[in-house]
């Protein structure tokens, strides 16, 4: 299609503010970015739409513009949402470079405009398709929320017998048919939310196809803003090493769309409209994920006043203002919670911060709420390597400190370990560390140092997703973290190696042995019931270790060693 054609159709409220002349382009495809760069994911003639996050002062405008004409783009088009109008920095550089430039009216949700580009550009489908299209666009796009993810499924459901879900990455559910009998456990959607990202991190080709059970899922990713759009079979995938790159800055975040049939016989426009579907889903992803800024900037701007050693009284002011947004209608100030986050990757190359973010944000919701809007009473900033939730609780009463209340840590993992593990591939971690509640804002800043003391205790367990509370700081385990990786080698293979290598020769089980008479506190009746023992036998191999290793295990010294080499082993 031809970029007057999107001029003529009222319904898109476009208005041309520069670029005349250049309105027979061709446009090819849609895109919606507030990136500052997007131009690695633009293929050319693409529809470019952004809301001007990216823009903080006019400087901004020309290497914007620059970058798109650069990516042979067809036009862009400036929603009006965020600044009342277009300014007039961006209006001249398009105009420098002619860049074909449209205004979009606040009251015109980009789903429109997104919807209407790829059901023109995509090729006629059979009719009773496009009109399940038209169905969507108009649910979709009716008043500024739009009809929401639900009404897409629904649609799905009563037009094309299809029932589907939209997943989180961690399998929380964001949106589900209306009467949807039997309902996708939390099991099931676990499992093919860890299939999913599986499947992204090794790069096949969508839809992936899973059966659980006697049940054939199709799952199909919903690409958010600034990444390149899914592709049907025929077209352009992802090549070289940026594809990767890509993949493991998005796969942590990105939702998708779980349809219960198999997609392996569908003709093409059947997996077209899908496709559709996807990006219209993905349209609301990123208008809720806008929604979060004002959150975000919140968290920011108190994180750097508490790192910055502000006083109390001016984190205080900026808490009063964190709390109704956070928790509207709250009467008095709650207390706060600060939790750290961090995903690492073994190369060690990726700034991960802004992942760890968009992750941190759905693991602090409630794994049993449904919808996106939960994320709302959630805070959470970012540095280059770490993620920084700032967790506002209700105010506890005054027979307790609210040492139990709020989040736990253990209990952030128990839904998201299986989904995680898999999109983590082998490569990569994710840790958490989880700080006590807090009553003012003078205890922010010891929160946060003991949220992120907690984190590098979790970062120090085996497995790819670990975590770590303020109730384990004080334990002798705070020290773990911080002991240099060769002397901890050093003190273990001075005192377990012998152990090891008698119990391989001998067939002994010396080590299972300490760690059971550690654990029973050196009590030989208690540790001999616990290893089916007797007495005289327990004393034997104790004996033996003592001889093995020169140490005394009556000792609460040489008690302590040994504890310390199994924790460190």
């Amino acid at each position: 299609m031809r970029l007057r054609a999107l001029l003529d159709t009222d319904a898109l409220g476009l208005k041309l503010l520069g670029g005349e002349d250049e309105l027979d382009r061709t446009v090819r495809g849609v895109m919606t970015t507030d990136l500052r760069d997007p131009s690695r994911y633009l293929s050319g003639g693409e529809l470019v739409l952004t809301g001007l996050a990216w823009r903080r002062d006019a400087a901004d405008s020309e290497p914007f513009v620059r970058l798109l004409v650069q990516a042979q783009v067809a036009a862009l088009a400036a929603g009006e949402a965020e600044l009342g109008s277009v300014p007039e920095d961006l209006v001249v550089a398009c105009a420098r470079h002619r860049l074909p430039l449209f205004a979009v009216h606040e009251s015109v949700a980009f789903a429109t405009i997104t919807e209407h580009v790829v059901r023109q550009v995509s090729g006629e489908r059979a009719g009773d398709l496009a009109a399940v299209v038209d169905r969507h666009r108009r649910m979709m796009t009716s008043g500024p929320a739009g009809g929401g993810p639900d009404v897409v499924l629904d649609l799905l459901g009563s037009d094309l017998d299809l029932r589907a879900w939209v997943l989180s990455p961690t399998g929380r559910q964001v949106a589900g048919p209306k009467d949807a009998e039997p309902a996708l456990t939390a099991g099931v959607r676990a499992e093919l939310a860890a299939e999913h990202l599986a499947a992204t991190r090794t790069g096949r080709r969508a839809p992936h196809r899973v059966t659980v059970g006697s049940t054939t899922y199709s799952l199909f990713p919903v690409r958010g803003r600034g990444q390149p759009p899914v592709t049907p079979p025929g077209g352009r995938a992802l090549q070289g090493a940026g594809a990767g790159r890509d993949v493991r800055e998005t796969v942590l975040s990105d939702w998708l769309l779980v349809v219960e049939a198999d997609a392996g016989d569908w003709a093409e426009e059947r997996l077209d409209l899908l496709y559709g579907v996807t990006q219209l889903i993905a349209v609301e992803r990123d208008r809720r994920d806008a929604a979060r800024t004002v959150r975000r900037r919140l968290a920011q701007e108190v994180l750097e006043l508490v790192q910055t050693g502000a006083a109390p009284a001016e984190i205080a002011a900026r808490l009063r203002v964190a709390a109704p947004v956070l928790l509207p209608g709250l009467g008095a100030a709650p207390h706060w919670q600060v939790v750290v986050a961090r995903v690492e990757w073994e190369d060690g190359d990726e700034q991960t911060g802004r992942v760890a973010q968009t992750l941190l944000e759905e693991m602090l919701v409630d794994p049993h709420a449904t919808g996106p809007e939960q994320s709302d009473r959630i805070a959470v900033a970012h540095t280059g390597e770490e993620a920084v939730a700032l967790v506002p609780l209700p105010a506890v009463s005054s027979e307790h400190d609210g040492s139990e209340a709020g989040v736990l840590a253990e209990t952030l993992l128990e839904s998201v370990r299986e989904p995680l593990s898999a999109g983590l591939d082998g490569d990569g971690r994710v840790t958490l560390g989880v700080s006590a509640a807090v009553h003012s804002a003078e205890g922010l800043r010891g929160a946060l140092e003991e949220s992120r003391h907690a984190r590098r205790v979790a970062a120090a367990r085996p497995g790819r997703v670990c975590a770590a509370g303020h109730q384990e700081l004080a334990s002798h385990v705070l020290l773990l973290p911080f002991v240099p990786d060769d002397v901890r080698r050093a003190f273990t293979a001075r005192l377990l190696d012998p152990l090891r290598d008698y119990d391989r020769r001998h067939r002994a089980e010396l080590i299972p042995t300490l760690e059971a008479f550690l654990d029973s506190d050196g009590s030989w009746t208690r540790c001999a019931n616990r290893l089916h023992l007797h007495v005289n036998t327990l004393r034997y191999r104790v004996g033996r270790i003592e001889q093995l290793t020169g140490r005394d295990l009556s000792r609460l010294e040489d008690k302590l060693d040994f504890f310390l080499a199994l924790r460190m082993s």
